[in-house]
């Protein structure tokens, strides 16, 4: 039998407790935290006279017995090297937008690549609660990285890891590419370099465009221009700014500029106005993400657009499966993009 709401209503400032729910509605411990939890073996009647005590006496299930008795806590962390930068930016937007209907919380961490907060991520942020990391690396070791993997939920962004139980979500990068390539061949432009090389790192991000870069001019019977091919540590616009100078010294001549990112196309495009250049008449360039600002600079930019909110469902149903304990080997998850011509070369 029940009593009066008043009879079981905690001390005066102490929240209410599981066992003042159970004492006010009559039942168990575990009736409650059966109704709490939404499971369906609890009679209606039972079930409204809990719900009606919980709301009685405004009982907050805590978040620390929540996972312990699920062994989860629903929250994930993404982790960048920085969050401003408008591609990533976008990207964590379609990530929580994405996580809220699957009962995940999404925390972000911005590493600025420092080698010890990229460690604390790859271990999972021990004794933080965190069920999985969606990670984007800057300073680790691929190997340390592929190693931590076999213990901590995770999905990778920029980079494929073999000998990981680490998932890979990604545009095709090498299809892009020549999707990009073929569209200014088709442009009648002929001599096309690449900014954003990342040498010696064979499997980084900028390192797979310029081979597919390289593959579309091959398979279209050109080269890259001699000295046409500047490196990019980050994709910033201040690197599309010094790839420009470093090109032009180089290979004064070149027509058309294919830019890793779209932060460093908008650089290149300031740099080669500064030089005398005209985009797209003398220089055609493009990039790769379809950042908002790439359609309201002059000119507007031609990009390769991935689909962000099937990236991010992707990643969330590849890191929900590792969470509940997945640890076959990484697989590589392909994500649609296209390209969105516009100014920048010849386009609208």
């Amino acid at each position: 039998m029940t009593g009066s709401p008043a009879a079981h209503r905690p001390g005066a400032g102490r929240p209410a407790r599981i066992k003042d729910v159970a004492a006010m509605a009559g039942v168990s411990l575990k009736t409650v935290t059966n109704v709490v939890h939404e499971r369906p073996y609890v009679k209606q009647e039972t079930r409204d006279r809990v719900l009606a005590a919980i709301a009685a006496l405004d009982y907050r299930p805590s978040r620390a017995g929540r996972q312990l008795q699920s062994g989860r806590s629903n929250l994930i962390t993404l982790v960048v090297p920085r969050i401003d930068e408008p591609y990533l930016g976008g990207l964590a937007h379609a990530l929580i937008t994405a996580a809220t209907p699957r009962g995940l919380r999404l925390l972000i961490d911005e590493t600025s690549g420092r080698v010890e907060q990229e460690l604390e991520a790859a271990n999972g942020y021990p004794g933080h609660g965190i069920d999985g990391v969606i990670f984007s690396p800057f300073a680790l070791n691929p190997e340390h990285l592929a190693a931590r993997s076999h213990d901590v939920a995770m999905v990778l962004l920029g980079q494929f890891l073999p000998d990981s139980t680490a998932d890979y979500v990604a545009i095709d990068n090498v299809g892009s590419a020549a999707d990009a390539v073929q569209h200014l061949v088709a442009q009648g432009r002929r001599r096309i370099g690449f900014l954003g090389a990342q040498p010696g790192q064979p499997g980084a991000l900028g390192e797979v465009r310029r081979g597919g870069y390289a593959a579309a001019l091959a398979a279209s019977g050109l080269r890259p221009p001699a000295g046409g091919i500047a490196p990019g540590v980050r994709f910033t616009r201040e690197s599309g700014d010094a790839g420009v100078q470093e090109v032009l010294a180089r290979a004064p001549d070149v027509d058309a500029l294919v830019c890793a990112s779209d932060l460093m196309a908008i650089g290149a495009v300031r740099a080669l106005q500064r030089h005398g250049r005209r985009v797209p008449d003398d220089v055609a360039v493009l990039g790769w993400d379809n950042i908002v600002d790439g359609e309201y600079v002059t000119p507007s930019l031609t990009t390769v657009a991935p689909d962000l909110p099937a990236l991010a469902d992707l990643t969330l149903d590849a890191l929900l499966r590792r969470i509940d304990g997945d640890r076959t080997p990484g697989r590589q998850y392909v994500v649609p993009h296209r390209l969105v011509v516009r100014q920048s070369t010849g386009g609208s």
